[in-house]
């Protein structure tokens, strides 16, 4: 069965209270970096959540490669991020292979252990941890 049309990428340049976002749907990459507070999360992550939701919809045996690189992100950004990664560990449960790289500075506890949790509320995703130097 031939895919729908494929999605087009969707990339957000970082701004000083928001991640980049470089969301390669064609290629399986999703990536996010920088700091993640901004005015209304909701209103920042709604939208990407949704066009990851609409990208597994269309993933069946992927292979599906997600980078995390956040240097600080507030609570209201938290409870986004735990929309997309249910989103993904979703994707995972049924049949694609998602794997989740976390980069973190080797000095933070706070976001080492944040991906921790991660780990153990997302337990379909193939979680790798990456200690960055400081």
């Amino acid at each position: 069965m031939q895919s729908p049309s494929p999605l087009p990428p969707l990339f957000l340049a970082a701004t000083p209270s928001s991640p980049e976002i470089d969301f390669r749907f064609e290629q399986h990459t999703l990536s996010i970096k920088g700091e993640s507070y901004p005015e209304n999360a909701a209103a920042f992550y709604g939208p990407l959540n949704a066009a990851v939701r609409n990208y597994v919809e269309t993933c069946h045996d992927a292979q599906i490669t997600v980078h995390v690189s956040l240097a600080y992100f507030n609570s209201s950004s938290t409870k986004m991020l735990f929309t997309l990664f249910d989103i993904l560990n979703q994707a995972a449960i049924d049949g694609n292979r998602v794997r989740l790289n976390w980069y973190h500075d080797e000095d933070d506890d706070t976001i080492l252990e944040f991906g921790q949790e991660l780990q153990q509320d997302f337990t379909a995703l193939d979680f790798h941890d990456h200690a960055v130097g400081g």
